[in-house]
């Protein structure tokens, strides 16, 4: 039985934002037998050739706040939503791309510093691997002992300055943190691998960084920017670890369930402001996650609960709202294979 009769493509992607920050796709392939994949951690996949992949993802991070007062000048951030739309296509057997399209939430507890809209549309690229006596591009079909050899991906992708970096708040002023693009492309890059240990578990791992470029925002005398302000936002390393377990197989109706465990790491650079490090940004942090994620005929549904368990932040007690900082996330994908 060749794994491309049965493929249900997964694709999911997360919008670990804080600020501004920092849309992320998160890349993988699963069939109703072989090898699974988690809801956050990329697995080692490509889409079949010729094929269509659309998907949807809608990431709710709630921040854990601590100054009950709702005054103004108390202000705390409230929630920040990630909704991402998306296509893949696969040229090849080894090659697919991708494009993304971002729409943030950012919403305080008070007044009129909320945030939304679309924001940098981005594309990607993957090339996929394996290994089996040499390391090799991916073939074109795949037995199921095949699948049980181990699967690598090289990803790069960039965003594109479609979004309004110089958004205004109702207020009338800027905070880059806060703006519906960068300004300048950001750029992605990464690897996976991903081992299928037994019939039912399947091991993934992941490491990738995100770069931005330094950009001038508009005069803001409001926010005490009367010249604009020059950020650069701080490097983002991932480094992730996921295990897949197939709970439930039913053939006869294409249906199959799977549990994920997964463990994200994420080292966020400081932010540069004006050539100078910017206080209360950047740190270590590390989530766990627990989620699930359900395959009907070419259809795939994963959910995820992810909670920080360990944080360094720099100046933690001033990053209310930050990443590392949330009192949870809620995640949902959706994907369907054409």
């Amino acid at each position: 039985m060749k794994s491309s009769l049965s493929v249900a493509l997964t694709l999911a992607l997360t919008s670990a934002v804080v600020h501004a920050h920092h849309g992320v796709a998160t890349l993988g392939a699963v069939g109703l037998e072989g090898p699974g994949a988690p809801v956050e951690t990329s697995s080692s996949a490509t889409l079949p050739k010729g094929s269509w992949l659309g998907y949807l993802k809608v990431d709710h991070a709630k921040s854990k706040t601590y100054d009950p007062s709702t005054a103004a000048g108390d202000q705390e951030g409230d929630y920040n939503q990630y909704w991402m739309a998306g296509i893949g296509y696969g040229f090849t057997p080894w090659f697919s791309a991708y494009a993304f399209q971002p729409y943030n939430i950012k919403k305080d507890e008070y007044g009129d510093t909320h945030s939304r809209g679309f924001t940098d549309l981005s594309l990607m690229g993957v090339i996929g691997f394996k290994y089996d006596d040499r390391l090799m591009l991916v073939p074109a079909d795949e037995s199921l002992d095949d699948l049980m050899d181990w699967h690598f991906t090289l990803y790069g992708g960039l965003s594109l300055p479609s979004g309004d970096a110089n958004h205004r708040l109702d207020d009338g002023s800027i905070d880059p943190g806060k703006s519906l693009g960068f300004g300048k492309s950001s750029f992605s890059y990464g690897l996976t691998a991903t081992k299928q240990l037994t019939d039912d578990a399947t091991a993934v791992f992941e490491a990738g960084q995100i770069r931005f470029q330094k950009y001038h925002y508009d005069d803001d005398p409001i926010g005490g920017n009367p010249t604009g302000i020059k950020v650069k936002f701080g490097t983002e390393t991932r480094l992730n670890a996921a295990l897949a377990y197939r709970l439930m197989t039913h053939p006869e109706t294409r249906f199959r369930l799977d549990g994920n465990a997964e463990l994200n790491f994420l080292r966020l650079g400081r932010d540069v402001e004006d050539g100078v490090g910017a206080a209360a940004t950047g740190g270590d942090m590390l989530y766990g996650v627990l989620g699930a994620r359900l395959y009907k005929d070419n259809m795939s549904l994963g959910l995820a609960l992810k909670k920080p368990i360990w944080t360094d932040l720099n100046e933690e007690s001033q990053q209310q709202g930050a990443e590392g900082k949330e009192k949870y996330r809620f995640i949902a994908t959706f994907s369907a294979l054409f």
